[in-house]
């Protein structure tokens, strides 16, 4: 890739500069790292969803909208002498270059488990203010993810269910427990115990290998599909029917769509 290559990454960077001008645009002046912080997070949902789709020219497009987002985050940061797009991309490769002694420099390895290994032990010699096994789950991350994360973590210290038959009778011993706050109806420790459920849930899936998020998503298409296509079967609005005549309709709509999810 020559100079030539990187003129509409230049070009984007003059735009978004220009925008943030005196002379720019007002809705773009006022924006600070804060009032963009849920365009971040949609950007990147709609990447991903591009992604989950297969579709290139989508991806390609919400791509775009993510890298939008870092450079005006960046341009923000610049203008207040913090930090600069150069300086964000310096810090990347550095870390990659840093991270990467098998590449960049002489250390041996067999396989990605070795890579992946390297990995945290790199991460931990860079950050030594984390003194906790589980550091560095961002507070922010989605409570499925981070759930996983932690998880994953923990095992990592030897901390992991010595058999799945264990797993399973934490799994229902949690259940029995959120029952046992229903009887109760304490709702405080409702929550709780509910909590404990999908922890462990989550759990399950780690030991089988199945990404609890891929698998929810997946959950969420197949209910909404379902209902859909039950909503195309009635003659009537949905709260005209009582439970038994729904539940027939929902029972139908999956035999149609058997072979299609």
């Amino acid at each position: 890739m020559n100079t030539d290559d990187l003129k509409n990454l230049k070009q984007l960077i003059e735009t978004i500069a220009i925008l943030r001008s005196p002379e720019g645009c007002p809705w773009d002046r006022e924006q600070t790292h804060k009032t963009l912080r849920e365009n971040l997070l949609q950007e990147t949902y709609e990447a991903l969803d591009a992604i989950d789709k297969e579709n290139d020219d989508n991806l390609k497009e919400e791509l775009g909208d993510v890298l939008l987002q870092v450079v005006l985050h960046a341009q923000i940061a610049s203008e207040v002498n913090k930090f600069t797009i150069e300086d964000v991309a310096k810090a990347i490769n550095d870390k990659l270059i840093r991270r990467h002694p098998h590449v960049f420099a002489d250390v041996k390895v067999k396989n990605t488990d070795e890579v992946l290994v390297n990995w945290e032990k790199l991460k931990r010699k860079e950050k030594p203010e984390r003194k906790s096994a589980l550091s560095g789950i961002a507070e922010t991350m989605p409570a499925l993810l981070a759930a996983q994360e932690l998880s994953k973590k923990a095992v990592k210290t030897g901390f992991e269910w010595p058999n799945e038959e264990s797993l399973w009778e934490c799994f229902e011993s949690e259940i029995k427990e959120f029952k046992d706050e229903v009887a109760e109806n304490n709702k405080e420790l409702m929550e709780d115990e509910f909590g404990d459920i999908l922890f462990s849930l989550v759990n399950v899936a780690r030991w089988h290998k199945i990404d609890p998020e891929i698998a929810l998503i997946k959950a969420n298409k197949k209910f909404k599909v379902r209902f859909q296509m039950m909503e195309t079967l009635v003659s009537r609005d949905l709260t005209e029917y009582n439970i038994d005549e729904l539940d027939e309709f929902w029972q139908k709509a999956k035999e149609k769509l058997k072979n299609r999810l």
